[in-house]
């Protein structure tokens, strides 16, 4: 109801009450039935509209702190899908990179090591023989150097190929330990990712735990300070002092702390 119509209800009230006391002291006292009735019906409805009024607005005021604390919700969250968004993709860049790096420090090691020009050591058996050989041939014993050349072929060719199978399993061996020296790297820079990701959740869930508890508090609050107003306005009924209270409002305003 507009102030000007709350006013003029009161007035009408207290010309009705005027003439009630005016009708009793002049012993119209039929008159005085009548303005008593319509004065008891007025101040029924008056009440039931103040208590329809006050249940109304405190309805709006419930609502409007559901939808202020599901705005920040909504915000809250769209705030955290991003910023858990940005971090992810963060993280996948410098996998990649450590990736691509690894590749290229892999070539590189590679490169290096099949570049080192390495020479077979040949063993003393066949130095041996390679002595005895050029030995029979300084003394024209060519039948026999022949013998002892073929002899020293075979067992260079065999040495040969010992050390290009050992110098292969050494260059394998290397680059496995290469390689495993990498992926430590590449497991260590990931198990730091989960361990932001975790914190991330946590402080996610924290956040969610005090905002949740502010709303709780907020409405706690608005719920007490709607019970005392309901309490009040049920003691006045009964002592006939509503329809007196004029247009005095009861409304408090309700401050919200909000941190992040």
């Amino acid at each position: 109801m507009d102030p000007s119509e709350d006013t003029a209800v009161q007035d009408f009230l207290e010309i009705l009450e005027e003439h009630r006391k005016n009708c009793e002291r002049q012993g119209k006292y039929v008159e005085a039935e009548i303005a008593k009735n319509r004065l008891d019906e007025l101040k029924l409805h008056e009440e039931n509209r103040r208590r329809e009024a006050m249940r109304s607005r405190q309805i709006a005021e419930r609502l409007g702190v559901e939808e202020a604390h599901m705005l920040e919700f909504q915000q809250f969250n769209l705030i955290w899908d991003r910023k858990m968004t940005e971090y992810e993709t963060h993280a996948e860049e410098l996998v990649e990179a450590m990736k691509e790096r690894h590749a290229a420090e892999l070539r590189d090691y590679q490169r290096k090591l099949m570049g080192k020009q390495l020479r077979p050591k040949f063993s003393k058996d066949l130095l041996n023989l390679r002595k005895i050989q050029e030995t029979l041939a300084k003394q024209k014993d060519y039948a026999e150097a022949h013998k002892i050349k073929l002899k020293s072929d075979a067992l260079e060719a065999w040495e040969l190929e010992k050390w290009h199978s050992e110098r292969q399993q050494d260059l394998l061996q290397k680059e496995a330990k290469f390689k495993f020296n990498k992926q430590q790297e590449l497991l260590a820079l990931q198990k730091r990712i989960q361990s932001g990701r975790e914190e991330q959740k946590k402080q996610r869930h924290m956040d969610l735990e005090r905002l949740l508890q502010r709303y709780q508090n907020v409405k706690a609050e608005l719920e007490a300070q709607q019970n005392l107003e309901r309490i009040r306005m049920e003691k006045l009924a009964q002592s006939g002092g509503l329809t007196s209270m004029g247009n005095k409002k009861t409304t408090k305003t309700m401050k919200r702390t909000s941190s992040a």
